[in-house]
């Protein structure tokens, strides 16, 4: 029996794709993050410049460090640092407390400057274990703020430095309790969250350590700066774990709050808290009921009528995406003919899918066919809104990968889901799209290398020749130099589309066309 955490295809295969292949189309949307390499690593790990105090008014920002000499310069600087820590640390006379504190201030000062911070100096240096010495129970706020913060910059840095944080990850995170105060707390989250950033490893670390319900505590109340943080540190901490997922939607008062600041969060609020979202509805069954039976895909499209944010609207967007294609309850029950957020949603789509923003358009595209792959209605109402027309242009005009999603819209509206299995032509559907000049691009998608683009464009005309009225598709997909396109398949090493391509030109172009099998 499948584990109710854990959903290691959740966004595929989806609910229907054009022609034979009804449930083959692979779409692990929960990763596709990574795929965006700076986008991962602007969202995974965070240099901590300026602190979550309002003590900060003395933190200097210098302009990034490009020399050699420079760069020595801050080394140097940074060994010296420590010394006075460790100096610091040993003296036990009048004004003690101070001392560690203006050292460590001095320390986190270094390690907040330049682009490329003096990490590995100090850990060189021996930072580390006095670093966990400041961490100690009873110690000052000031003192805990200042270390917390180093170490949220150490952890900022490469994987092995990150890793350097290990004797500090049971102190940081019991100093997300209650009783902390509300700085420290956050501080302490912040680098937990780098930690989480860097990996399974260490997120595996982190939830067997018990991090996860004092972040979740965090995100309780409505103290935008700490549940930003949280809701961030959060995100990272739960990406790829399907059971921390599902244990983090369980915890007291966390759906409501997931949606409290959705809704009423600023911009910046509602951004990282939608990412929670996010991994939520990509990796847990449980979340995703929950989610879909709360009011969140009315706060989901109202977030993308009203915002221009490009950093709030994708990750709304996706959580949208991630909803419809994984729950049957929000297609069968909410998204259904006559409800006005039906309607909405198809409308916030048409706005993202019109976007300049080349991810807005592949996310719209993507959600949009898993409402296509729905029932009739589901496909009527995407059919007469103002969506065709800008995805018939896009399958045209896009990039490559923006096509490919455009083409399994348009795919599945041409076909209704029957108990045979084999998909029903919507006639009048396909007739439209075809007038609208969508075959040339499907005719593209053939010529592809992509397996799957090559196959959807075969399915694709495939309904166009055995679909058209009056027997035209044959006419129709030669004009579109269809007959050609199909014969590149004939020493194609994949079979599936080999024996697809002979079959329809034997079919509707005559032997004088066929394609050896």
């Amino acid at each position: 029996m499948a584990d109710e955490n854990s959903t290691p295809h959740k966004r595929g295969p989806l609910k229907s794709s054009v022609g034979s292949a009804v449930v083959q189309r692979r779409r692990d949307h929960a990763v596709t993050v990574r795929k965006e390499r700076r986008e991962a690593l602007m969202r995974t790990k965070r240099l901590c410049r300026v602190g979550v105090s309002s003590d900060d008014a003395d933190v200097t920002i210098d302009a990034d460090m490009a020399t050699d000499e420079e760069q020595s310069v801050l080394e140097d600087q940074t060994l010296k640092s420590i010394e006075e820590l460790n100096l610091a640390i040993a003296y036990q006379g009048k004004g003690a407390m101070q001392k560690r504190v203006n050292a460590l201030r001095e320390l986190r000062r270094l390690l907040s400057k330049s682009e490329y911070p003096p990490v590995e100096a100090a850990l060189k240096a021996g930072a580390m274990p006095t670093l966990v010495h400041c961490l100690s129970f009873g110690s000052p706020d000031e003192q805990l703020l200042e270390t917390a913060w180093c170490l949220t910059n150490i952890a900022a840095g490469k994987p092995e430095e990150t890793k350097a944080l290990l004797p500090a990850l049971p102190l940081l995170i019991a100093h997300m309790g209650e009783k902390s105060s509300l700085p420290v707390a956050e501080q302490c989250a912040w680098a937990l969250g780098n930690v989480a950033g860097e990996g399974e490893e260490l997120r595996d670390v982190l939830l067997s350590q018990g991090a996860l319900q004092p972040l979740a505590r965090m995100m309780l109340p409505d103290k935008g700066s700490t549940v930003r943080t949280a809701a961030w540190a959060l995100s990272n901490l739960i990406k790829g774990h399907a059971k921390a997922a599902t244990e983090l939607i369980r915890l007291d008062g966390v759906l409501d709050a997931i949606l409290r600041h959705l809704k009423r969060g600023d911009e910046e609020l509602a951004t990282e808290v939608a990412w929670v979202v996010v991994y939520l509805t990509a990796l847990s069954n449980v979340a995703t009921s929950m989610l879909a039976k709360s009011d969140l895909l009315q706060i989901l499209v109202d977030r993308l009528a009203s915002s221009n944010s490009l950093e709030l609207l994708i990750p709304v967007l996706r959580s949208l995406g991630n909803l419809v294609a994984g729950d049957s309850y929000v297609t069968d029950n909410v998204l259904v003919a006559g409800n006005e957020i039906t309607v909405r949603v198809i409308q916030v789509m048409i706005k993202c899918l019109s976007s300049e923003h080349r991810v807005l358009k592949k996310e719209s595209a993507w959600a949009l066919s898993n409402v296509a792959a729905g029932s009739v209605e589901h496909k009527k109402l995407i059919h007469s809104s103002g969506a065709v027309s800008i995805l018939i242009r896009l399958l045209s005009t896009s990039p490559f990968d923006i096509r490919k999603e455009v083409a399994y819209v348009l795919g599945n509206l041409s076909v209704a889901p029957s108990e045979s299995g084999r998909p029903v032509l919507i006639v009048d559907h396909l007739v439209s799209l075809v007038g609208g000049g969508c075959l040339s691009g499907f005719t593209d998608l053939v010529r592809s290398a992509d397996i799957e683009a090559a196959r959807l464009g075969l399915q694709f005309l495939e309904l166009v020749l055995r679909g058209m009225p009056n027997g035209e598709g044959p006419k129709l997909v030669e004009a579109e130099d269809g007959i050609e396109a199909m014969e590149r398949f004939q020493f194609h090493e994949n079979e599936e589309l080999r024996s697809m391509a002979n079959q329809l030109v034997d079919k509707y172009f005559g032997e004088e066309y066929g394609l050896d099998a």
